[in-house]
């Protein structure tokens, strides 16, 4: 375990590859929220 979060957050190159991970993550995340919010039925008659 100590070596995957040494070669995950110990260089800059692991540090960034998940920072890109996280972020994608993130912006995977709200697009789905949005897709669920913008397809519920509306109230307004």
């Amino acid at each position: 375990m100590a070596f995957w979060l040494d070669l995950m957050f110990g260089n800059p190159i692991g540090l960034m590859s998940m920072i890109v991970i996280f972020s994608t993550f993130g912006i995977i995340s709200y697009l789905m929220w949005m897709f669920v919010v913008k397809s519920a039925p509306s109230n307004n008659e």
